[in-house]
């Protein structure tokens, strides 16, 4: 199983506390290092220093790391216009040396848009402009060099696009997608996604989740199997109780919440908890860190959990 590091900007941080954490989780042998894509922090807190912008950090990640895989979880489409983001992971792609992922969803967070001054459009046509954004990305990245890209839809339109800089990876960066959309979501996924992720949400509704991408990919021809199955769990691990509830104090939790929707409490309950994901098919866990200052937290997880479900 992978075990990739997650975190959560938006509820303040700065980009030398990302990056301490992101080397030591290269150091003690995590598969990636993923950032979410949001501007307002949620819940309570006041939010200082404020949030830092996913594809700057992930720019200067990609510079100051030298193995992690890099990426959003996830980048909404209602952020970053598709040609703009087809230039900007690609160049990141390149200063990582081939390392980017790119998460893309529809985004949710109506009160983020309102506090930047971002349109926020209904449910229906945030996901029109997903199916185009990933028709434009996707289609940008294939044009062959000396060749251009045109694409006519009912929000974008591009006209004779060179599709340049290509990314260091081909024939693209790994695009992620995920949710719990019954419909629309799995079948964009099926024609699209290399990684479907199912994020805070326990092994019945993964095992689910998954049946309803199998049917999908089986109406279009592909092969479920080619599309990798991950989930995003809070973590909180602790080598006694008194440490899991200091833990979970600390990010606002008590232990029976972070016990009932993520990989929490003693290593042996986060193994336990990793190997019922494992059985449904979860091959690749993001691990929500939500105190990115707790770098022993990370030493444990190395230590006490990772060695036995095969991750860092």
């Amino acid at each position: 199983m992978d075990l990739r590091i997650f975190v959560e900007p938006q509820q303040g941080t700065t980009y030398e506390r990302l990056l301490a954490l992101a080397r030591h989780a290269e150091t003690l042998g995590f598969d990636a290092f993923f950032t979410s894509d949001h501007l307002l922090k949620m819940g309570d807190g006041d939010g200082l220093p404020g949030p830092t912008d996913a594809w700057t950090t992930l720019a200067g990640l990609a510079r100051d790391t030298g193995r992690l895989r890099l990426g959003t979880l996830v980048t909404p489409v209602t952020f970053r216009h598709p040609g703009l983001l087809a230039v900007t992971v690609a160049q990141v792609d390149a200063m990582s040396g081939g390392r980017v992922e790119l998460g893309l969803g529809t985004g949710w967070y109506d009160a983020e848009h309102h506090a930047h001054g971002i349109p926020f459009p209904p449910l229906g046509t945030r996901f029109e402009l997903l199916t185009e954004a990933l028709e434009v990305v996707t289609g940008l990245w294939a044009t062959p060099v000396g060749e251009t890209f045109s694409y006519a839809g009912r929000h974008l339109q591009v006209v004779d696009g060179p599709g340049l800089p290509k990314p260091v990876q081909q024939p693209r960066p790994p695009l992620v997608m995920g949710g719990f959309g019954p419909r629309r979501t799995p079948r964009l996924a099926a024609r699209f996604a290399d990684e479907f992720n199912v994020p805070f949400a326990g092994p019945e509704v993964i095992a689910a989740r998954r049946d309803v991408l199998d049917r999908a990919c089986d109406e279009i021809g592909r092969d479920p199997a080619s599309i990798v199955r991950s989930a995003a769990q809070v973590v909180c691990c602790g080598a006694d109780e008194a440490e899991v509830e200091r833990r979970a104090a600390t990010i606002g939790r008590t232990p029976d919440e972070v016990r009932a929707d993520g990989v929490a409490g003693t290593p042996d309950e986060c193994v336990e908890r990793l190997s019922a994901l494992a059985a449904v098919g979860v091959s690749r866990v993001y691990l929500q860190v939500l105190d990115d200052t707790d770098l022993e937290h990370l030493d444990l997880l190395a230590e006490a959990v990772a060695p036995h479900v095969g991750g860092a």
